[in-house]
């Protein structure tokens, strides 16, 4: 008895003096991951977005859609319909089933296995490189480079949105996130623009330093004028800029920057929101997960390329966790979910994240 009390004595000097192992919050998943790529029947490498349709999963390349099905891929491209054959962005409408890609050439709907693309030439589209789709009951609101625009599928009426009517100085708008009570547009150089549908009036959310560079005043805005993505969900907006991303609850702002956060770069392409605290953002060296409080990273190591995870609670510690394998690259494009597990679009291959207990 005395000897098991020494030993108890012992291991918890020992815990005092080395600290406690890491253990793993209950809110950070893991992962297995498992890549696709032109080897096992992905059109192309270059995977620009993802999106998860119940078992399917659609994903957008630089050569064509690609679908993935019973464990099958196939490929749709321009002999198909398809507007072009780099898609940019994916949206799904509920409703009905339809897919809507963005392409560099105009934007296409995928319904029942048929495809019908919308150009500047056949329709009201503003201009044929759409970097943004997001669909919100009968409408399809749209992201492309000569500004935004929505089309009503009941009516099959347009309705172009640009510096004439809306507070956008740059029309250069590179993503859209819409819901029935806001539409939020990400704004390459004219920071996040608000639209509520209730009274059709528009709102702008500029960067309040004016800076390109750096940020002076934290948490009192927009964090950049670059917005490359926006994700609006359960009331939060969540934007992403090439210097940063902002948290905005109608009220008050909350900025990550890779000092003072878990983000493992400022540079994020696109930003997905779970609920009010919880998003992911995918930046071009990995992947991030944040819960509310911690943060976890998924990505290759920087330094020997072995696959890593690390996280970093509320007080800036970070652990490594032990793992085996990683998303097919470190530049992240987009991502979306099936359940508890992740699709992760990459520069260089699909990669489908399979949650661990």
């Amino acid at each position: 008895m005395k000897k098991c009390f020494m030993m108890a004595l012992l291991f918890a000097s020992m815990i005092c003096a080395y600290g406690a192992p890491p253990v793993l919050p209950a809110t950070m998943p893991r992962f297995r991951f498992e890549s696709f790529t032109t080897a096992n029947g992905l059109p192309d490498n270059h995977v620009f977005s993802v999106l998860v349709d119940g078992e399917r999963i659609w994903a957008g390349t630089e050569n064509g859609l690609a679908l993935y099905e019973n464990r099958v891929w196939k490929t749709f491209n321009t002999n198909d319909g398809l507007a072009h054959r780099a898609v940019l962005s994916l949206a799904l409408d509920k409703r009905t089933g339809d897919v809507w890609a963005g392409t560099m050439g105009g934007l296409s709907r995928i319904s029942a296995g048929r495809i019908e693309s919308f150009t500047q030439l056949n329709s009201g589209l503003s201009n044929d490189v759409v970097y943004g789709v997001s669909v919100e009951g009968e409408n399809v609101w749209v992201a492309t480079a000569a500004g935004g625009c929505r089309f009503n599928t009941r009516t099959n009426q347009w309705t172009l949105y640009n510096e004439r009517n809306t507070p956008m100085n740059e029309i250069w708008t590179y993503g859209v996130s819409a819901s029935e009570a806001k539409v939020y547009y990400a704004v390459w150089g004219s920071g996040l623009l608000e639209y509520d549908q209730k009274t059709s009036r528009w709102d702008k959310y500029d960067d309040p330093d004016g800076e390109n560079e750096i940020v002076l005043f934290k948490d009192q805005g927009l964090i950049h004028e670059i917005v490359t993505s926006v994700s609006y969900v359960d009331g939060i907006v969540w934007a992403a800029t090439y210097f940063g991303d902002s948290r905005y609850d109608g009220r008050s702002w909350h900025n990550f920057l890779t000092k003072d956060s878990g983000l493992p770069s400022n540079f994020t392409n696109f930003i997905k929101g779970v609920d009010a605290h919880r998003a992911w953002f995918c930046t071009d060296k990995g992947l991030a997960y944040y819960d509310g409080v911690s943060w976890a990273v998924y990505r290759n190591s920087l330094v020997d390329g072995k696959p890593e995870m690390t996280v970093r609670d509320a007080n800036g510690n970070v652990n490594p966790v032990a793992v085996n394998s990683a998303p097919a690259h470190n530049y992240v494009l987009g991502i979306d979910f099936q359940g508890g597990d992740i699709w992760v679009a990459t520069a260089k291959g699909l990669s489908h994240g399979i949650h661990q207990p």
